[in-house]
């Protein structure tokens, strides 16, 4: 049986839960519901607190999970002691960056200006091993939240916060500084040297087909057959488009797959171009 960690709260819970329901697995319908069996594939969710997945993951309790890649790095052990996860691929959604902040009234402009200040964070680990790495001596305050109030409170002189958009910190008086730390998302984890089974690497497969297919969609259209050559060079699809002939002579219909973001520009070309009965679909799963 497969054990699988999902974070049970958060901006990664419902985004993890509905890319796993996207891949087949059943998911949990209570928030309330802390474990769920899937009988279909021989699956077992945990949903758990995303700062631990990844510790229960090292362990070997569980097979894989889903969590953040800041919060991986944050709780991973020191070289040589103890286990280990990995990150195994990433899931595409719960981007942000993890960024130092400064009052805008304050002094400090640049990252290595921090040297000798007291940084507010909710990532002490992560957070003293990029200042080791830059060789800037400050002091970490750890804080489990509201990292963005530190500073008006006096308890720092800056701070470092995982970051969507920064609406939060420049609500709080704060200005961002420096290049991102580290830029974060959600992954899917596994122990360090765990040997593959089957079912991991099916996990793995449905969730590369959610990722294709949220990427893709499926687009049809009719073309004078004079006109193929151009029309399928702007929709090659992945291996070649499929080209049919249609009953009218002279036509063809054509089935390529499109990325999602070029859907418009292309269907605009196609049309410029003759190409008639342009149709788009949503693909909802696929295997590449």
């Amino acid at each position: 049986m497969l054990r699988i960690a999902v974070p049970n709260k958060g901006v990664l819970s419902e985004p993890a839960a509905e890319m796993l329901a996207e891949s087949g697995y059943r998911q949990r319908r209570s928030t309330k519901d802390l474990a769920v069996y899937d009988p279909d594939s021989d699956t077992e969710f945990f949903y758990l607190r995303p700062r631990d997945i990844a510790v229960y993951v090292a362990a070997g309790t569980l097979d894989v999970g889903i969590t953040g890649r800041d919060m991986l790095l944050e709780t991973a052990p020191a070289d040589g002691e103890g286990p280990a996860a990995v990150e195994d691929m990433a899931l595409g959604f719960g981007r942000s960056s993890f960024r130092f902040a400064a009052p805008v009234e304050s002094v400090v402009r640049k990252v290595d200006e921090l040297a000798g200040k007291r940084i507010a964070t909710a990532y002490p680990v992560l957070l003293q091993r990029y200042l080791d790495d830059c060789g800037i001596k400050a002091a970490v305050v750890r804080l489990d939240g509201a990292v963005e109030t530190a500073c008006r409170l006096g308890v720092a002189d800056a701070v470092c916060d995982v970051v969507e958009t920064g609406t939060t910190l420049r609500a709080a008086g704060l200005q961002i500084i420096g290049e991102p730390v580290l830029a974060s998302e959600a992954i899917l984890v596994r122990r360090e040297g765990a040997e593959e089974i089957p079912a991991v690497a099916q996990l793995r497969r449905r969730l590369r087909g959610v990722l294709v297919a949220r990427q893709y969609v499926m687009l049809d259209y009719d073309c004078p057959n004079d006109l193929l050559d151009r029309a399928t060079a702007l929709t090659p699809g992945l291996e070649g488009p499929t080209v049919s002939p249609l009953q009218t002579p002279g036509w063809s219909a054509v089935r390529a797959m499109v990325a999602q973001s070029d859907t418009n520009r292309v269907m605009d070309e196609l049309w410029e171009l003759g190409a008639r009965a342009i149709l788009v679909t949503s693909i909802h799963a696929c295997r590449i």
